[in-house]
This record gives C-alpha cells, structure tokens and sequence, in this order.
C-alpha cells in the first residue's frame, strides 16, 4: 500500500476547521469541479478537514451562489479516482471517514455518493476492483425482461381513432386532450394503421395535419411517436448532423444502444429519406478515431453469439497490454472489441479485464481517454452493463439543474416507450430516489407534460 503524502494526515471532523468561510469552500469547490478537468486533491482537502456541521454549511453556500445541489456535482466525478487518492494519501477509506464523520440523511447520501468502502478486503483484489467484478458477474447471468409502457390497445379501432382525430382538428380550437390519449395509447405499428385509415377516409395526411395544429415541444413528441422508429432515429441523427455544429452525444445515444437489427433499418431509413448513406454522412461530419467508431457502430455487423472464455482473456490482455500514454495504439484495440463483440462476450471481456488490471474498463476508459472517443466507448461499456440505466442516467441529466433539455427527454421517451421504458423507470428510482414521473412532474408543464406522462405509464 502506498504511503501518505508527507504531511498528510487525515484530521476527522470531530472539531471545527479555524478560520472556517462556507462561501470560501463553496467557490474553493466550484473552481476544482468546473472545466475539463477536476483538482480531486482540493476536493478532498475540503471535504475530509471541515466538520460535519461545516460541511453542511458549504452545501448551503454553493446552493446560495450557484443555484446548484453540491452533492450532485461531485455525483458527476469520478468518484473511484477521489477514493484511490484519499486511501493513498491517508492509510484510510473515504467510506469509513464518512461513516464515522458524518450523520443523518447527508451520511447516507454522502456514502451512496462514494459507492464502496476501500478497506474492506477483496477475496482476490481491492474492494472497487471486487465490487466492479461482482457487478458484471450480476450483469453477465441477469435475464431481466425488457418491457415497455406502451403496448397495443385491446378492441383497435382504426376508423375510430381516424374520425376522433379528424374532429380534434376540426373547425376553430384544437382537443390537444384526444391528440394525445389516441396517440400515447397505441402501439407503434397501430399508430401505422390509423394514419393509412386517416387518409383514406378524409384524403388528407395525417402528420401533415398535426403540424398545422400542435406546436413546440408537444408538436416534437406527438409527430415523434407517430414515424416508424427506424425513420424517427434517422432523423435523429441526420439533425444531429446539421448547421455549423455536430451534436456528438445524440449520434452516440443511437448508434451505441441500438440492435443489429435496429441499426440495419436504420440505415435503409436513412437512405429512403435523405438519399444518402448513413455512412457518407458520418464521414463527411466527423473525424479520427471518433468517426471510426461511428462507422463500425452504424454497420450493424456486432457478432450475436455468446461468450467465448479463452478468445474473452485474449480480448481482455489485448486492451490490458497497451503501453501508457499510447493513446492511439490504446483507442484502435478498444475499437477492436467493443464494437464488433457480442454483448455476452462482452461482460466476460471487461471480468478479465478486471482479474487482470484491478481496475473496471469504465473507469480505465475514462481515465486514459478524452472527448468524443470517450464518451462512446463509455457509453457501449455502459449499455453492456445495463442498458435501462444508462437511459435512466440520461433522463435525469435532460432534467437536472435549472433547464431542461426537452430534445433528449423526449428523444428518450418515445424511443424507449415500447423497448425498456418500464425497466428504466424502476432503474430511475432505483438511482435517484424519486420516480420518473415525479421527475417529469417537476420539470415540464402543460400539454408536453401530459403527454410524457402517458408515456411514463405511471407513479412508482
């Protein structure tokens, strides 16, 4: 075990810090959370020297200066690099400091916040290394049924749902009620029928008239929920690629969480709408290593076999053996196997991986690596693991802080409304301590709110 840092020593928090200024920590915090990268040692400086009643007050602080909850900014750190500096630097576990420290609610938020206790002794390697290990053995043996919140109405009525429309856009006013008790009540393929109905009873198009009629953020949702999904995620992705800026994340969200199957019909979407090749589009507003990864994603072609245990340990030496600081050379393996290996294969890869390294690939992906490559690699390793949380995750960042990013939300929302929704929300509450439909309630209003939450299907 490595010694502390000279000097260092951990001084509890039984007694207040001298010449203790919560604002002063509150910005001290601010200023070592902001930017690209993260001054953990100033975090941890604040954090394990002021007392409990201090540290309180420097929640109060940063929530008077910045509008902002502290505890989830330091959610949005990497908490494994925070507790292997603090247990080098100590000779202690942040875990048993908070435990001992700390009391009430802000203890058990604080020690959800850190995850694991480092001084509590792995059969074969550290306890974060164990608990990562045992969380992919978890993932690689679950069978959880995916389901979704929206399922084929019982009695379709076609010709019906096609008349009830039609008079909820009618004459002056607009029944945005009806527009979206049909609309979020109907499966995709049923949604199908009464647009083809629609126009042979009336001669008109139906998504045509919803345009003329709805607006903003219900307009997005509705028209959304009303295109086949290959066709919704194609246009995802082609307005991902539009204007001066490329949204990165958008591009990544679709291409890393899709099927074989679902990138395939992507891709003849993409064709019949745009006249172009999903892949030409990728190449012309993308680059390096990023772009790689995009075009292997968009192929459809990940094998769908199961593990492989001795080709798993070859996969795991071969993105473990990497010299440091060979990012290239690191960034080119990483393509290797996680965009063209199975998903069972997969959590077999990152088991090795661990027995090799002591170190979760997730977090060696976002310690080596930067930016969009990054990001995507996270984001496979992500869904690999549990693909509903990573939604969950992203749900609740569209809605965190002081405005929401309705293009993600509802992007999500009707993606995932006959997939995974159901499985999303309980990994949501799971989380975060709040339902999804508490959640949505907070931070939408109106009609867009109604909507989503016929989506969500209900209160957990």
């Amino acid at each position: 075990m490595a010694k502390p840092a000279q000097g260092a020593k951990y001084r509890g928090s039984i007694h207040d810090f001298p010449g203790f200024d919560p604002n002063q920590d509150a910005e001290a915090l601010y200023t070592a959370m902001k930017g690209f990268g993260s001054d953990k040692e100033a975090i941890l400086d604040i954090i394990t020297s002021r007392s409990n009643r201090q540290r309180q007050e420097v929640c109060q602080s940063y929530k008077s200066l910045y509008g902002k909850d502290l505890i989830a900014d330091l959610n949005e750190l990497d908490m494994l690099d925070i507790r292997e500096i603090f247990r080098t630097k100590y000779e202690k576990s942040l875990y048993s400091m908070i435990k001992n420290d700390t009391s009430g609610e802000y203890k058990k938020t604080l020690l959800k916040l850190c995850g694991g206790d480092d001084d509590a002794a792995g059969q074969f390697f550290p306890e974060a290394a164990q608990v990562a290990y045992q969380m992919w053995e978890l993932s690689a043996v679950a069978r959880v049924e995916l389901k979704g919140t929206v399922r084929p109405a019982n009695d379709f009525n076609p010709d019906a749902d096609a008349k009830a429309l039609r008079k909820a856009m009618k004459g002056l006013g607009t029944d945005e009620d009806t527009i979206i008790d049909i609309i979020t009540h109907r499966s995709n393929a049923q949604r199908q029928q009464i647009r083809q109905t629609f126009k042979s009873h009336f001669g008109r198009d139906l998504m045509t008239d919803l345009k003329s009629e709805i607006s903003g953020d219900l307009a997005r949702l509705i028209l959304g929920l009303m295109m086949p999904p290959a066709h919704y995620d194609a246009k995802q992705l082609k307005k991902a690629m539009e204007g001066a800026g490329t949204d990165e994340k958008t591009l990544i969200e679709i291409l890393a969480t899709r099927t074989n199957a679902e990138i395939r019909a992507i891709n003849e979407a993409y064709k019949e709408d745009y006249h172009k090749s999903l892949e030409d589009a990728l190449s012309s507003d993308t680059s390096g290593h990023f772009r790689r990864i995009l075009i292997s994603l968009a192929t459809g072609n990940r094998e769908e076999g199961g593990e492989n245990l001795d080709q798993a340990r070859e996969d795991a030496q071969e993105i473990a053996d990497t010299p440091s600081g060979d990012k290239t050379s690191l960034e080119t393996r990483f393509m290797t196997v996680l965009c063209t290996r199975s998903y069972p294969h997969l959590r077999r890869v990152f088991q090795e991986f661990i027995k090799m390294t002591n170190y979760d690939v997730e977090h060696t992906i976002k310690k080596e690596m930067s930016g969009d490559v990054r990001d995507a690699f996270v984001a496979i390793v992500q869904s690999v693991k549990n693909k509903p949380l990573f939604f969950a995750d992203k749900l609740y960042k569209s809605m965190k802080g002081a405005g929401t990013d309705e293009k993600t939300l509802t992007r999500i929302m009707v993606s995932r409304s006959e997939i995974d929704l159901l499985n999303i929300r309980r990994e949501f509450i799971e989380k975060y301590d709040k339902s999804l439909h508490q959640a949505i309630e907070g931070d939408t209003s109106g009609d867009f709110l109604k909507a989503l939450l016929a989506l969500c299907g209900g209160e957990d």
